[in-house]
């Protein structure tokens, strides 16, 4: 499109402000580092761009060399959902297993802990927890990243999360208002609908927001949902009446609120990308999240001249737009000041594993004797969310291997799973793995066929425990962290 933004006016300025875009590469771009200077004030690190702990504190140190109070964001909710760990799987249990223990103090703990680790790489801002209540367990994108099904479980686990990671100077974002847990399709690909009335909203959907709100979130996420008890036309993301009527007013939030992803479908398909943008905008966020997919300058300078454009037509009023920005720029300036002058307290490197192992459900059908001798690992592979990604390596398989040297592994998807794992097998014992066995009939059937032919086939459930458990031995992880999949393998080997 025809660039409309000739110099770094106050106007630009505002609009490069209230964009939060990702880019290519483990080293700061040279694109990047010159919207700095022309008032960029955020950017987003995801997966592609880590490599190691030391390259991000590097990366964080080349970008932040042009603004010292650079908002660098990255969406780390730790358990299925890492970046930080994202070649080898989280060091920390996801929400849903820490809803599983329910001890606020552990999930503080946690998180704080994660921050220390985020705030050591510079990283000042993440997009994190997840508030939604799993209403609907057969959700295809919150699922294990929802802390529980209780409202008021959900609530007092979100607060704790935010005071843990906030304590380190890292900028919590609690998501995804007013609330994804009820639905059943995934706004990465469509626009999901709840259809609740208010009162079942405000008694379920909510309380954790509140609770994250009186625990002093610095920013909230919006959802692209449709939820037609607030406003019928427009999903949360673009409507006024989600954002400022009841967010802004009713709650009295006056922290940074933030988009999803606006590359998702549920907005790019349905309204366009530049267009939702000005709409989000207008209804009342103030940083837009990009970068997740189009991560190029070509979008980033596209998304600022349709903002500037949208003021100078009149569509978006200027005061609006100036408003995001100094919002965006408050927050910066609170992780500046909040950013740990020193080393700060030392790491505790096992926090993570003790809260796994705290999470574990072992259920036995009879006695189990301890195992001395190779297994074979049958890991059940399902399609996995765009959220979760399909870089990071689950399952107990490379903990096995150690403790039991000469275990075999292999992955297996639908009707010949079950074949494929006794084949495979050899004669082994069997550790079949699953991951939300309840939502994929063929995974159902495949431990039918298993346990038929080998009863004495111990199940690890590495999703939502919905399903009864059954095999030898059960073992319930609430999420698939790779801290989950060390407790799993103990949890094994122990019988």
């Amino acid at each position: 499109m025809t660039t409309l933004a000739t110099g770094p006016d106050t106007l630009t300025r505002d609009a490069l402000a209230v964009l939060q875009p990702g880019f290519d590469g483990t080293t700061a771009p040279d694109w990047v580092r010159r919207r700095l200077g022309e008032g960029l004030a955020s950017v987003a690190l995801f997966g592609r761009n880590v490599v190691t702990e030391e390259q991000v504190t590097a990366l964080t140190g080349q970008l932040r060399a042009e603004r010292d109070d650079l908002l660098v964001a990255i969406d780390e909710e730790s358990g299925d959902v890492t970046r930080l760990d994202v070649r080898t799987g989280s060091s920390f249990p996801g929400n849903h297993a820490l809803g599983a223990v329910d001890d606020p103090d552990l999930t503080r703990a946690v998180s704080r802990e994660l921050g220390r680790r985020l705030a050591a790489c510079g990283v000042t801002f993440d997009w994190a927890p997840s508030a939604d209540v799993n209403a609907n367990p057969d959700n295809p994108v919150i699922g294990v990243r929802s802390f529980g099904a209780s409202t008021d479980l959900v609530a007092r686990h979100t607060a704790a999360w935010v005071e843990g990671l906030q304590s380190t100077g890292v900028a919590a974002c609690t998501k995804h208002f007013p609330g994804h847990g009820d639905t059943n399709v995934d706004s990465h690909h469509d626009v999901p609908r709840i259809d609740v009335d208010t009162d079942t909203l405000y008694a379920r959907e909510l309380p954790p927001f509140r609770a994250a709100i009186a625990a002093g979130t610095r920013a909230i996420m919006s959802a692209h949902i449709l939820v037609p008890a607030l406003d019928p036309d427009r999903p949360g993301t673009l409507s006024s009446r989600v954002l400022t009527d009841l967010l802004r007013g009713e709650l009295g939030y006056q922290g940074l609120i933030v988009t999803d992803g606006m590359e998702m479908r549920a907005i790019s398909g349905t309204y366009g990308l530049e267009h939702g943008v000005v709409l989000a905008i207008a209804a009342g966020a103030d940083a837009i999240c990009v970068g997740g997919g189009l991560c190029d300058e070509g979008t980033v300078l596209g998304l600022r001249d349709a903002l500037v454009a949208a003021v100078r037509s009149g569509e978006l009023p200027e005061e609006r737009l100036a408003d995001a920005a100094a919002r965006v720029r408050d927050l910066a300036r609170w992780t500046a000041e909040a950013r740990p002058a020193g080393p700060g307290t030392a790491p505790d490197p096992v926090i993570g594993l003790i809260a796994a192992r705290r999470a574990l459900r072992v259920t036995r059908t009879g006695a189990v004797a301890p195992l001395d001798t190779p297994v074979h690992v049958a890991q059940f592979e399902p399609a996995r969310n765009i959220a979760v990604g399909d870089q990071t390596p689950w399952g107990p398989a490379a903990e096995l291997r150690r403790l039991l040297p000469g275990t075999t592994a292999g992955s297996c998807t639908g009707d010949a799973a079950a074949a494929q794992a006794l084949a495979a097998a050899d004669g082994r014992r069997i550790v079949a793995v699953v991951r939300d066995e309840h939502r994929h009939p063929w995974m159902g059937a495949a431990l039918d066929t298993l346990l038929a032919a080998r009863p004495d086939t111990i199940v690890v459930e590495m999703g939502l425990p919905q399903s009864a458990p059954r095999g030898a031995l059960h073992i319930a992880t609430y999420g698939a962290a790779r801290v989950c999949g060390v407790a799993a393998a103990e949890a094994v080997v122990a019988g």
